[in-house]
């Protein structure tokens, strides 16, 4: 079935039977026509004959008759039988004939056809069964021709010559196998060029047929030959055009495709693209960013439920109804974003829509920190000041009566003058860092023990504030380059704020973990958390979450900003995530070199 089903078999089949078709009816026409024209060749043989022996007669009358008996016996063959009728008493029938199929006189004159010859005087011919013969029923037709006898004495008689139609459907037999075997040599002859002929035909065929499914597989060089130059050829050379040009036509999608990879990839703004239904097709990193504070909004970080905010999608059905941008702006733990939703057409009909996030967070903390940087410094720089003046004022005017009162008030002023100084040496650290002159001593550290030896020196502080210090890290954990002692200041900073913020009875936890790019570092607290309103400014100069800036547990404010420095200059990435009564969790990311 296979075979039948394939363009040999079909080719092969269709030749074979067109032309066994043609042979049929060719050999039914050619049967019939050599039938035909036998049989007329023998009436008109055996007229000939009767008529010759008639003119034979008619020229030997009265005593000459035996002689021209003897000429007309010489003139029949073997298988022609004749029946001489002179007159009703003279009847001469040839030597050959056999008593079974002897033609009687009575036959002749109770047959109407024949007996037309004495009656009208014209040659008469029949085919019938002789009736002498005892088994009519399965004897032979014979073919019978009567010719008038025209005799001097003014008798007419008849010449009757018939012939058994054995001999003519011999004939026909022998020429109907002749035909068929011809036929069936021809049959033969046209399958094996049929099926030579489809093969050849085919034989590209089937190699375009392989060649096609290469090049469905993604092999585009593959290629055909040609090996003629006829419309097969022609078919073979515009496949090897249509693959080249197809692979031609794949490379540039491909570096299309690589290069808005690229663009969307190195985008600042964060880009969304979405299908008719609202489905996420594309984001960017910046858009991915952009999602994860919101699944962190809706429901911690392992949430990956594939939603968007609503402010966003409404603005997306908005684009797509009245097929116009649309702005809006939304707010997600305490950073800002402008969105910009554009639809998509595909010629005439919307097939989706493109949404752009700008992050404006920047843009407001610089803002606010030109309002805010000169009233900071001013509160930080004031109160040590304050007090520097009011205490050595009170020794100077001796208030202090007691040499133990004047140590307190000097310790006092000592100490504010080492905040003081602590404050400005922070200060000038950190505009060290910003106009990039921080040094980095980059060393390759293993990270188990360096993060143990951390978290073992917060031991003491922890168990005195009865709050649970665990460390979290992940086996196999590469060593990797970075400068120890910055990135000490960094965990530093950050277990100690997570220490003064939680409550007793709460937990600090480290976590380590390997990432795509590098090594997550995590330090999570169950402490107060950080408003919503304050996340924006957490890494900037002179933050507390400490709003009455009270001082003892407080701190310069200057931290977590130096600790963003050290971590952009290891060219790696810091954020944070709170919730108020929740706690907080500081992420930073150490790239691998």
């Amino acid at each position: 079935m296979t075979f039948l089903r394939s363009v040999v078999g079909k080719l092969w089949f269709t030749i074979i039977f067109l032309v066994a078709f043609i042979l049929f009816i060719l050999t039914v026409m050619l049967l019939e026509f050599f039938e035909n024209n036998t049989i007329m060749e023998t009436k008109n043989d055996l007229t000939h004959q009767a008529e010759k022996i008639a003119k034979v007669l008619e020229s030997h009358p009265d005593e000459q008759f035996p002689l021209g008996l003897e000429i007309s016996w010489e003139i029949i063959d073997e298988v022609t039988n004749v029946v001489i009728i002179k007159n009703d008493q003279e009847v001469y029938i040839s030597p050959n004939t056999e008593k079974s199929v002897k033609l009687s006189v009575p036959d002749i004159r109770n047959d109407v056809e024949l007996s037309k010859v004495f009656e009208e005087n014209r040659t008469v011919e029949k085919v019938s069964r002789l009736s002498s013969n005892e088994l009519k029923q399965d004897s032979a037709k014979h073919s019978i021709i009567g010719v008038p006898l025209h005799m001097n004495d003014g008798q007419n008689g008849a010449v009757f010559i018939y012939q058994s139609l054995e001999v003519v459907e011999e004939t026909t037999h022998s020429t109907t196998n002749f035909i068929l075997l011809v036929a069936g040599v021809a049959i033969i002859l046209t399958t094996i060029f049929a099926f030579f002929l489809s093969t050849r035909i085919t034989a590209p065929l089937r190699k375009m047929r392989e060649a096609a499914f290469e090049v469905a597989r993604g092999k585009f060089d593959t290629k055909v030959p040609i090996l003629t130059h006829d419309e097969i050829g022609e078919l073979a050379t515009a496949f090897n055009q249509m693959g080249r040009q197809l692979k031609f036509n794949m490379n540039a999608l491909s570096q299309e495709k690589e290069q808005l990879a690229s663009i969307l990839s190195s985008m600042a703004d964060g880009v969304i693209t979405f299908n008719r239904d609202g489905t996420i097709l594309i984001t960017n990193p910046p858009a991915d960013r952009f999602l994860q504070y919101w699944y962190y909004e809706k429901g911690g970080p392992g949430n990956t439920s594939g939603e968007i905010p609503t402010e966003a999608m409404e603005l997306f059905q908005r684009a797509v109804d009245t097929e116009k941008e649309q702005v809006g702006e939304i707010s997600l733990q305490g950073r800002h974003w402008v969105i910009l939703v554009s639809p998509l057409y595909s010629n005439r009909f919307i097939r989706g829509a493109v949404a752009v996030l700008r992050d404006m967070t920047e843009e407001r903390v610089l803002e606010k920190m030109r309002k805010d940087f000169i009233a900071n410094v001013s509160h930080e720089l004031r109160t040590p000041i304050s007090m520097l003046q009011g205490y050595s004022e009170a020794i100077v005017d001796d208030i202090a009566e007691s040499q133990e009162e004047k140590k307190e008030m000097a310790k006092v002023i000592y100490d504010e003058s080492l905040r003081m100084g602590r404050l400005v040496n922070e200060l000038l650290d950190l505009a060290r860092m910003e106009a990039g002159h921080i040094q980095l001593t980059l060393d390759e550290v293993n990270l188990h023990s360096f993060m143990n030896r951390i978290v073992h020196k917060f031991q003491g502080l922890a168990r005195d504030n009865e709050i649970h210090l665990s460390a979290d890290l992940e086996n196999d954990i590469p060593n990797i380059l970075f400068d120890p002692d910055r990135i000490e200041q960094v965990l530093t900073n950050l277990i100690d704020n997570a220490i003064r913020h939680t409550p007793q009875g709460g937990s600090v936890r480290l976590l380590v973990k390997t990432d795509d790019f590098g090594i997550k570092v995590e330090v999570s607290d169950s402490g107060s958390g950080i408003p919503e309103e304050d996340l924006p400014f957490v890494f900037e100069r002179f933050y507390k979450a400490d709003k009455a800036r009270t001082r003892g547990r407080a701190g310069t404010g200057l931290g977590l900003a130096i600790a963003k420095n050290i971590i952009d200059a290891h060219r790696g990435h810091i954020s944070v995530q709170s919730k108020i009564g929740q706690g907080t969790t500081f992420t930073f990311l150490l790239p691998r070199k």
